[in-house]
């Protein structure tokens, strides 16, 4: 069982447009809603792979108890948190060449209480996890150690822990040894505090994360696929992409295919390039069944290309 935390989840609502004009009235040609927040989305594609998965998150007001219902129409236990505040919806507009506008509301803003109940929540359902994933940005409310009390806790419940997120709450957290970290390489450059251009850049970076408290750094460099960095070795892996339909969720889908294969080693890391290939083609935030996988497309290496340039650097 894989156990989210999601201390800002969201509805998604994602409409495809024929083009978008500024101060102009747009049909669209279609929309659809889903739950959103990272946590949210990696139970989701855990789910569409067969596995079962409890979503901790914080729920308030109508939107809230919609997130709960789509969630349990998936076959997602929640073990949502009340709070007094109402759930955000996020809004992403898509465009036929891909492109994406994503409109992020803050949030509700989480009470000492609140923030309390959520790690409770946490602690309740731990033993019978076999991999808890953090994810997301906090909410207000909540400071930037809160990720790192929770890893400090999960880690004395004898618990592994994924964790997922980015600026000071990233680099509070890497104290308490987070046995994985998965950054963008924009957030890995943001926690080294230099540019990234070269696959070789992302090794040094996620070697240096490595240096000041996780355990393995699995990083996604986009379309240029993925890096893992591990006790074991670096590992480097990419698959073909015919056409990018929407990239939202995409990171989630790829660690939720890391933690079924198992969160270590090459085996996993080609779930996770996997899964990510199949979600960037999928609608919306969609996340990949299994029909949607092609595990042999994907090429994985030992020898990672250093002096490859990234498609996408991090400036």
């Amino acid at each position: 069982m894989i156990l989210t935390v999601t201390p800002n989840p969201s509805l998604d609502r994602t409409y495809e447009l024929p083009g978008l004009t500024r101060g102009a009235v747009l049909r669209a040609a279609a929309d659809r809603v889903d739950p959103g927040g990272k946590g949210v989305n990696v139970s989701r594609a855990v789910a569409a792979a067969g596995h079962r998965t409890v979503a901790v998150a914080p729920t308030g007001g109508p939107e809230g108890a919609l997130l709960t219902r789509l969630l349990g129409d998936l076959g997602i236990e929640v073990a949502g948190v009340p709070v007094a505040g109402n759930t955000r919806v996020n809004v992403t507009l898509v465009e036929p060449d891909g492109t994406l506008t994503k409109v992020n509301a803050a949030g509700p803003e989480l009470s000492p209480t609140e923030a309390e109940d959520v790690l409770e929540a946490v602690r309740a359902h731990a033993p019978a996890a076999d991999w808890i994933a953090c994810c997301g940005s906090l909410p207000r409310g909540l400071p930037p150690r809160w990720y790192a009390e929770l890893v400090e806790r999960s880690h004395r419940a004898g618990a592994r822990i994924a964790l997922d997120t980015s600026g000071a709450a990233l680099i509070a957290a890497l104290e308490q040894g987070p046995d994985v970290v998965k950054p963008n390489v924009q957030e890995l450059a943001e926690a080294v505090g230099r540019p990234l251009s070269t696959v070789g850049d992302a090794l040094k970076a996620a070697e240096e994360l490595r240096g000041r408290g996780a355990q393995s750094v699995l990083a996604s460099l986009g379309a240029d696929g993925q890096l893992l960095v591990e006790a074991s070795g670096a590992y480097f892996a990419t698959a073909p992409v015919a056409v990018v339909r929407s990239n939202v969720g995409a990171g989630d889908a790829s660690l939720a295919g890391f933690l079924a294969a198992g969160g270590r080693g090459p085996k996993a890391l080609a779930s996770a390039v996997a899964h990510g290939a199949a979600a960037v083609q999928l609608a919306g935030s969609l996340m990949p069944a299994p029909a949607d996988l092609d595990p042999a497309s994907v090429v994985l290496s030992g020898d990672v290309p250093l002096d490859r340039a990234l498609t996408e650097p991090a400036l």
